[in-house]
């Protein structure tokens, strides 16, 4: 036998061990790619336009793949068989073809080349997109008819060969994206993402001003009451109403005071007279709508009411902002936090503070499906107002009251009880 011939063999089988590392890597790497990257690349990348084509057509693109992977892995397996002859003879070639190609494929062919791919997919994609996009050209006859029968065969198991790709992600997905590109992103911009996304599930009750602290003008009340409420106030709008919060008729605007000041004679009817209209919504409108409603009514400030009619509270359109970008402002030494973090990990937590400030503050998970505030969510385990000081328990938080006035617990000191380890077995 000529002497040439096994090294042509050889030869041939190293080239069909490239082919299909190629076709393996490239399996790997076009399945790999990150759609939503994707997208954005195919702008400035006409490798990503030629993945994006491929992709667009995944039942072609994996026919193809493996049509060229299988037809080159049995003719290697046929060379390897006529090279074992050579060697060994026809007894033995069977079982040292098989054993010799199986390592030389899984080591070269299948393993080093996916895992080239898996770690590096754009790179080997786009550069694979070179050939592969001919090869589908070429090959298309004997694809789509692969396909045809692949096809009959999955209908034939109850699935939807036609079914499309579900790309879409929720918003508590969109959450984990955004915590998975935390080297990509600044602490800040992800905590502006995870407010934005959190619109949707959060209500204007959950961040309004209570009813307890809205501070307005009561037209019952005198000229020069009413005077020194309009020039000390820290808030840019209050409610005007007439003896009671649930009868309001309308919003004063602190830029109003410098009219009220050039007025000789001011009244009641003269405070009435710079009112501007009230904006009424629902306590259960979610804050992505709200944030639209502001956009569409060209309002900054909304009384909150409930399904009766009565004032809840009040809200603007800084209190959403601040939902996403967190505080406008530090608090001022006159301010108390109402967040207080003690040596012991402990928290005094003042009973006004609603149950997501803590939650945010704290980065626990406090159960928000219930009462809104600190106060309401004790009131509620206790189910009644307490005579004196008491401790319990609300799923894995120990609570102790510290402070209590009147109908209200002022405040409360909180502490998130170890969880036991369960032993692994």
């Amino acid at each position: 036998m000529d002497g040439s011939y096994p090294l042509a063999l050889w030869a041939a089988l190293i080239i069909l061990l490239l082919i299909s590392a190629f076709f393996s890597g490239s399996e790997t790497g076009m399945m790999s790619l990150n759609r939503y990257r994707l997208r954005h690349q195919r702008k400035k990348s006409a490798g990503a336009r030629r993945a994006a084509k491929l992709l667009a057509k995944p039942d072609k693109l994996i026919g193809l793949i493996l049509i060229g992977n299988n037809s080159v892995n049995i003719l290697a397996a046929i060379i390897a068989n006529m090279l074992a002859i050579h060697y060994v003879g026809k007894a033995a070639a069977p079982w040292v073809a098989t054993a010799s190609l199986t390592i030389l494929v899984l080591v070269f062919s299948e393993v080093t080349p996916k895992t080239i791919a898996a770690q590096n997919p754009e790179w080997f994609a786009f550069k694979a997109s070179h050939i592969l996009k001919p090869l589908l050209q070429l090959f298309s006859p004997l694809v789509w008819m692969v396909n045809t029968l692949t096809n009959g065969m999955v209908s034939l198991l109850g699935f939807d060969p036609n079914k499309d790709r579900d790309d879409g992600l929720d918003s508590e997905e969109l959450k984990s994206l955004v915590d998975i590109s935390g080297h990509k992103l600044s602490a800040s911009h992800q905590e502006m993402l995870r407010g934005i996304l959190d619109l949707e599930n959060v209500t204007v009750e959950d961040i309004m001003i209570p009813r307890n602290e809205v501070k307005g003008l009561d037209l019952e009340e005198s000229i020069d009451d009413l005077m020194t409420s309009i020039l000390d106030s820290e808030y840019t709008r209050q409610p005007i109403y007439e003896g009671d919060i649930n009868n309001i008729i309308g919003i004063f605007h602190g830029r109003k005071a410098n009219h009220l000041l050039r007025s000789k004679n001011v009244t009641h009817s003269t405070i009435k007279r710079f009112a501007e209209e009230a904006y009424f919504i629902p306590e259960s409108t979610t804050l992505t709508k709200q944030l639209l409603n502001f956009r569409q009514t060209k309002n900054r400030f909304a009384v909150v009411v409930d399904e009766y009619g009565e004032v809840q509270g009040l809200v603007t359109l800084e209190d959403i902002l601040e939902e996403i970008v967190g505080d406008f402002t530090t608090n001022t030494a006159d301010e108390v936090e109402e967040v207080v973090a003690k040596n012991d990990g402990s928290y005094e937590i003042n009973g006004a503070a609603t149950v997501r400030e803590i939650n945010k503050a704290t980065g626990w998970t406090l159960p928000t499906d219930g009462p809104k505030t600190l106060n309401g969510l004790a009131l509620e385990q206790l189910e009644s107002i307490p005579d004196g000081n008491v401790s319990f328990l609300v799923e894995g938080y120990r609570f102790e009251t510290e402070q209590i006035n009147g109908t209200m617990i002022k405040k409360i000191r909180v502490t998130r009880m170890r969880q036991k380890k369960i032993p692994e077995d």
